[in-house]
């Protein structure tokens, strides 16, 4: 179990302190702090990547046709008791109205059918995006810091009764820092970090999905303004992700592929 930071409110509170990250409410101080904690909790993480989820299927429901009648009802009802404004007058957005309820009611409740539902996930890639982000801004990138993979191997064995191959590419320049639990569509999955210079790579182990074939060549791909690469080997597939140029994570690619079939 965590600490508690001295930073956020009681833990009771966590629900709440996520909706405010996610709403984007927090203070710079208040943020990063939640952020290591996220990084620390896979729980804690996934609960947030559905509260994101949630919203941005929310925020993509098609906007109906709203009644003049009913649109100035409700903005009576929410100017009810209200002291005067000087404000310009904004037209009522019933999809913020809709997002407000449904996600402090599922929050409120614990009810998360929504969020679990594929549709409403966000993309992996943009998930494996965003857990790479959430590794830079926490306390450490990694949940095991070391550079001998016959540590990092059997922690992450431990941890999820998986582990993929680990390959040492310190001799090509890119050190191994270590491992870390991800948590991408509501799965624990392995994570291996290395290092190229000032910059990290994060490779997402994900177990290969049934009938899924191996990959000759490595997908490029980009999310979250990162670049990335995707392939199946073994009984996994790789994400790569890190804010390297494109060059350097191909050849990073190329050499883990080669380190780890020997």
């Amino acid at each position: 179990m965590t600490e508690p930071d001295p930073m956020l409110p009681d833990p009771a509170d966590d629900r709440l302190m996520l909706q405010a990250l996610a709403d984007g409410e927090l203070d710079a101080a208040a943020a990063l702090a939640l952020e290591r904690r996220l990084a620390a909790a896979p729980a804690l993480k996934a609960e947030y990547e559905r509260i994101i989820a949630l919203k941005r299927r929310v925020g993509g429901l098609p906007r109906p046709a709203v009644t003049e009648g009913f649109a100035t009802r409700m903005e009576t009802l929410a100017g009810a008791g209200a002291a005067p404004s000087t404000r310009p007058s904004r037209s009522f957005d019933w999809r913020a109205l809709a997002a407000s309820i449904i996600v402090t009611a599922a929050i409120a409740s614990g009810a998360t059918y929504l969020a679990l539902k594929p549709e409403a996930r966000p993309g992996v890639a943009e998930a494996v995006a965003m857990s790479h982000r959430r590794a830079l801004l926490a306390a450490s990138p990694v949940d095991i810091a070391s550079a001998d993979r016959h540590r990092v191997k059997p922690w992450l064995d431990a941890k999820l009764g998986i582990s993929p191959p680990t390959a040492d590419l310190a001799g090509d320049g890119f050190p191994l820092v270590g491992g870390r639990v991800d948590v991408i569509a509501d799965q624990p999955v392995p994570s291996l970090v290395y290092r190229r210079g000032e910059h990290l790579i994060s490779l997402v182990a994900m177990p290969r999905a049934p009938g899924e074939t191996a990959t000759a060549a490595a997908q490029p791909l980009a999310a979250g303004g990162l670049i990335m690469a995707r392939w199946t080997e073994g009984a996994y597939a790789y994400w790569a992700v890190s804010d390297l140029q494109r060059p350097e994570l191909d050849r990073f690619v190329q050499r883990f592929r080669a380190g780890a079939a020997n």
